[in-house]
């Protein structure tokens, strides 16, 4: 997971050089501070010299896409005219973030008349923010003192899901069989998916997996199954034919997963059927391992959400696929689970790795690997469809509970979510909505940030 790149665009007006240039020492001092408190926040930052001309904005901003930055942090040092950056900012590919902060903690009537020049960036920004918004830019406020405040988190967080929207709106998604007949929640259309979502599919090509799978050698999965030992408790009955069997499909996926440059994929486990090489049995464990490294998945053929979970992966290992199964009605909770599928990342302890007894097609048994998610605070987000190429991002607040003592249903992928609200009037927004039956969990993340996410890109969003 790399650090997010932002690009630090400072504003500032020549007048001042030319007719105060003694403030701009302590203006280059608070341009330095700024830049080390959001370095702080382990963003990766890229910062322009202080702009204050057309050409110097322009500069700037064709610096900053050639870095491929994330997105665009403006920092007024002083009022700055409006018309001197429009037109670099108007050309801005990337979500721009505006921090609006000064120097000075107070100024009240003590604060010395030196002091304004110092700290009246604010009507910079509204004057920016007016053209902004008559440009259709998509941009986003953060109002704060560095040091006394949240703001510099804040705009962390937001970078950081303009990093998961670049991610989203250029994924490549591979897609193994056919979505699961029948299932149209989450069914949508390649040229939709691509026009509206910027999401390209990647088809498996089935003579190619073949010779991936088969070309794995044993002393590459004896290495895996080295690994393993370390990560998994292995069921003792395991027989190793069928551990070896799973982990040659599952490290022949892997390799197609890497030579096709995917940023997540989907199976549909009806695709084992006929006993076809390229898919000789259903990987469960590297569906799991792959979202543990990063990339995305979700079941039964669905790309859309695959892409997403993917996009969320890049700025939090703790994001997995599952489905709303069962309600718990006294407990107000659902119970979360899935066939075999869910991200090792989130799990309560070490997943139990034993083979499965598979019924759903001819294909021989693989293995899975058993955990309960751990509890914590969380948000169940869902992708759904809707007409004319529109999409809608919506988004719960909750926890993941944690389960202590017996658990009956630990030999399945299991967790429970607690919505905040109420469990029946949260399953009644959702289907109001148009929620699919494909989820993702999101642990330590806030609405307001899956909110940025959204709008960066171009989402409609209902915070449930």
């Amino acid at each position: 997971m790399r650090n997010t790149r932002i690009g630090l665009l400072p504003l500032y007006v020549e007048l001042y050089d030319r007719t105060m240039p003694q403030l701009r020492p302590q203006i280059d001092e608070f341009h330095k501070k700024v830049v080390g408190a959001l370095e702080g926040a382990q963003l990766t930052v890229h910062t322009s010299n202080v702009c204050r001309t057309k050409k110097e904005f322009n500069d700037a901003i064709q610096a900053f896409t050639k870095k491929d930055v994330d997105a665009i942090v403006t920092l007024h040092l002083a009022y700055s005219p409006s018309l001197e950056s429009e037109g670099a900012l108007k050309n801005a590919q990337c979500p721009i973030l505006i921090l609006d902060t000064t120097p000075s903690y107070c100024f009240d009537q003590s604060t010395d008349e030196a002091q304004i020049m110092l700290n009246h960036g604010i009507h910079g920004v509204q004057d920016m923010c007016n053209l902004l918004k008559r440009n259709d830019k998509i941009y986003s406020v953060f109002a704060g003192h560095i040091e006394h405040s949240d703001v510099i988190d804040r705009i962390k967080k937001a970078a950081d899901m303009a990093k998961a929207a670049k991610i989203f709106q250029t994924a490549k998604v591979g897609i193994i069989g056919e979505p699961f007949e029948g299932m149209g929640d989450f069914q949508v259309r390649d040229r939709e998916m691509r026009d509206c979502l910027g999401i390209e599919a990647v088809r498996y090509d089935w003579e190619k997996g073949a010779e991936r799978i088969g070309q794995v050698s044993q002393e590459e999965i004896n290495a895996e199954f080295e690994q393993d030992k370390n990560v998994f408790e292995i069921d003792k009955t395991l027989a190793r034919d069928v551990y070896d069997r799973s982990a040659r499909t599952g490290l022949g996926v892997r390799k197609w997963v890497r030579d096709e440059g995917l940023s997540a994929f989907t199976i549909n486990f009806l695709a084992t059927a006929g006993s076809r090489p390229g898919l000789p049995v259903m990987p469960f464990v590297e569906c799991c391992k792959a979202m543990a490294a990063g990339i995305g998945y979700a079941g039964e053929g669905d790309v859309i959400t695959a892409g997403l979970v993917g996009a969320l992966l890049s700025t939090n290992p703790n994001v997995t696929f599952s489905e709303m199964f069962c309600p718990d009605w006294k407990n107000g909770s659902v119970f979360m689970s899935h066939m075999g599928e869910f991200n090792y990342n989130v799990a309560s302890g070490k997943p139990f790795l034993t083979e499965k007894e598979f019924e759903f097609t001819d294909a021989q048994n693989p293995t899975v690997a058993y955990s309960t998610m751990k509890g914590g605070e969380a948000v169940l987000v869902n992708l759904a469809p809707l007409r004319n190429g529109r999409f809608l991002l919506l988004v719960k607040k909750g926890e993941m509970t944690r389960i202590d003592g017996e658990n009956k249903l630990g030999e399945s992928v299991n967790g429970w979510f607690r919505p905040e609200g109420g469990l029946g009037r949260f399953l009644e927004e959702y289907s109001k909505n148009g929620g699919t039956h494909h989820n993702v969990i999101v642990y330590g993340e806030t609405p307001e940030a899956l909110g940025y996410f959204a709008e960066y890109c171009g989402l409609e969003t209902i915070i449930l």
